[in-house]
Formats: structure tokens, C-alpha cells, sequence
């Protein structure tokens, strides 16, 4: 009869790993999907930074209204577009009262399209003499919107 080749069992230590080749394709794969990737994590973090500057300037809008209630004195905020700033005014009710004034830079990434000389007053209960700005940021354009009635401050996405 013939003879039988023996064949030996491959051991477990050479069965174990990977090959060269399979580690190097596992490699440009990851390269390919980072490469992909990371622009638009870029995207989205400017994306983040300018919602925020708009919801800064809307809490700024909010706060003067606070203010006014909380103090029972008139508060009116100008837009300097020119200067790139907002001026926050304490008004007199009476001739006991000084005028206080406060300025805040803008953000600068963020354009104001407004009225030249645009401003917005909150009486001592809150209500406003009503605004409409529009605001963009990195391309994006966001509306901040003051009820005239009942003061309050929207901010949306267009």
C-alpha cells in the first residue's frame, strides 16, 4: 500500500495574528475614514460657536429686560454697527437718577443687520418697544426677534 504523508497539525502559535498585508489594509482604512471625517467636525464646531454668539446676544437682550423690571427704571440698548458694540442706558425717571451707561463689545464673527441707530427700550414691566434683527454668523442666518407687548426674546434659525 502506499505510503501515508504525514501532515502535522499547524500549531496554535502560528494559527494566532495577523498577517503584514490585512494589518496594512486595516490601516489605510482608518487613514481614509479620518480623512473623510474630521473636515466636518470642523463644520460643526464654527457651527456651534456662532449659535452661541447668537444666543449670547439674544441673553444680553433678556438681561436688560430683567434689569428694567428688577431696578423699575426704563432700559434701552442702541447698536452701534459702526463700532461693533451695543450700549446698554439706565434712563431717568426723575431728576434724582443718574443716566448709567454700560458698553458691550459684539461678537466679531457676527454681522447685524439692522436699522442705523437701532435700539430697543424695556419699560419697568417688562414690555418693549419691539425690535427685529437679523444676525449672521459663519453663513448662517439667525433672527432675534422683541415682542413689542410682552418683551420677550426669540432667537431662530432661518
Amino acid at each position: 500500500m502506499g505510503r501515508a504523508a504525514k501532515v502535522a497539525p499547524r500549531s496554535a502559535h502560528a494559527s494566532a495574528g495577523f498577517t503584514l498585508l490585512e494589518l496594512i489594509v486595516t490601516l489605510l482604512v482608518l487613514a481614509l475614514a479620518a480623512a473623510v471625517v474630521t473636515p466636518a467636525i470642523g463644520r460643526g464646531t464654527d457651527a456651534l460657536k456662532a449659535r452661541a454668539e447668537v444666543a449670547g446676544f439674544a441673553a444680553t437682550l433678556r438681561h436688560v429686560r430683567e434689569r428694567a423690571i428688577t431696578t423699575q427704571r426704563p432700559q434701552r440698548i442702541t447698536l452701534d454697527t459702526e463700532g461693533h458694540q451695543i450700549v446698554i442706558q439706565a434712563l431717568q425717571t426723575s431728576d434724582e437718577e443718574k443716566e448709567t451707561r454700560e458698553t458691550r463689545a459684539l461678537p466679531s464673527r457676527v454681522t447685524i443687520d439692522a436699522p442705523r441707530g437701532a435700539e430697543v427700550t424695556f419699560d419697568a414691566r417688562g414690555m418693549a418697544s419691539g425690535a427685529d434683527f437679523k444676525l449672521t454668523a459663519n453663513g448662517v442666518v439667525y433672527r432675534v426677534t422683541v415682542d413689542r407687548l410682552t418683551g420677550r426674546v426669540r432667537s431662530t434659525r432661518e
